[in-house]
């Protein structure tokens, strides 16, 4: 029987770990299944767990983690010639979410990436559980699976023409082919990891595929200071890996804040909220809003940005980067980043 591999970065995953631990040994699949976990010093009991979850252990210092190169770790060492991602909080949803995921690289010969969808954990606001379901809703309006790739003409766009839902793909949801990998593997890269893949995957002649029903329950309630940081580094990566930056103007406010924080409103109202609970949920979503519009502004146009300070407004309190590939404009850091 062949093998395939679901692998986890961990480092302090509590007992969210657990459940999604949980949930992988539970899969319906007809293979062999290796749950492999790279522990990057946790500290309170993710080690006991993974053990007690019959995982194979792999461990490094915290400092020794990176997104890309700790992924590529788990790939050298995965007994299977696929391997599903996960992270230590995207559970999935139906014991047959692997057997989804290895049936889409049956769409076609050239596939190397499979990915699903994120559902809102229960009890998420009204602001993120909107934000999930209309971002993977517009990978596939009709629900079926979605297959990306470049024709041999399209492989030298450049990257802002892929940003979006060509160039989407999820680590924290999402499988590779070991046989692509080996020629195109995950760069050492502090952010982004998986859309810079992605982009690199379909410029060396593979395609990537969506499959709807390969859910997995993962989402994050941040406060409004740690919202600025997310969104900051997110917002970094765009010009990092896309090389293109948002423009700021005289609609941001309305486009970014107002208009949204609307929409999660009525998002609420048609889910059930009380009249008495929409109030609360409108000045929550304003914050969340402009929250993430100042970190965005910000991450656009980190490089005009002291270093300390971006140091500051990183979530991940990353440090200054080197550019590696002048026409892609992918990065490197200088050091580790956190999970």
């Amino acid at each position: 029987m062949s093998v395939v591999t679901v692998a986890l970065p961990v480092l302090d995953g509590g007992d969210r770990l657990a459940a999604v631990l949980d949930a992988v040994v539970a899969q319906d699949v007809d293979r062999e299944l290796e749950l492999l976990i790279c522990d990057s010093g946790s500290t309170d009991g993710s080690v006991a767990i993974a053990r007690e979850h019959g995982a194979r252990l792999l461990q490094i210092a915290r400092a020794d983690f990176s997104h890309g190169a700790t992924r590529n770790l788990l790939m050298r060492e995965a007994a299977g010639e696929h391997v599903a991602f996960l992270t230590q909080d995207s559970r999935p949803l139906a014991r047959t979410w692997l057997a989804t995921l290895l049936a889409g690289f049956a769409q076609a010969p050239d596939v190397a990436l499979a990915y699903g969808p994120y559902r809102a954990c229960p009890g998420a606001s009204a602001t993120t559980a909107r934000d999930i379901a209309r971002c993977f809703a517009g990978l596939s309006p009709d629900g079926r699976p979605r297959i990306d790739r470049l024709g041999a003409g399209e492989r030298d766009v450049p990257a802002s023409a892929l940003l979006g839902a060509p160039a989407f793909f999820s680590d924290a949801n999402g499988a590779v082919a070991k046989p692509a990998w080996r020629e195109v593997p995950f760069r050492d890269i502090p952010y982004a990891e998986d859309q810079q893949l992605a982009i690199d995957m379909l410029r060396a002649g593979y395609a990537k595929v969506y499959l709807p029903a390969a859910a997995v329950e993962h989402s994050h309630e941040y406060s409004p200071r740690r919202r600025v940081q997310r969104s900051f580094d997110e917002a970094r990566a765009l010009p990092e890996v896309f090389g293109w930056a948002e423009a700021l103007n005289a609609t941001l406010l309305r486009d970014r804040v107002l208009a949204p924080a609307r929409a999660d409103v009525r998002w609420a109202r048609t889910h059930g909220a009380q009249p008495a609970a929409l109030a609360p949920i409108a000045a929550r979503a304003l914050a969340q809003h402009s929250a993430r519009t100042i970190g965005a502004a910000l991450g656009a146009r980190h490089e005009r940005l002291p270093a300390g300070l971006r140091r500051r407004l990183s979530l991940e309190s990353r440090p200054t980067f080197e550019p590696i590939d002048g026409a892609d404009r992918s990065w490197v850091s200088r050091s580790r980043g956190t999970h």
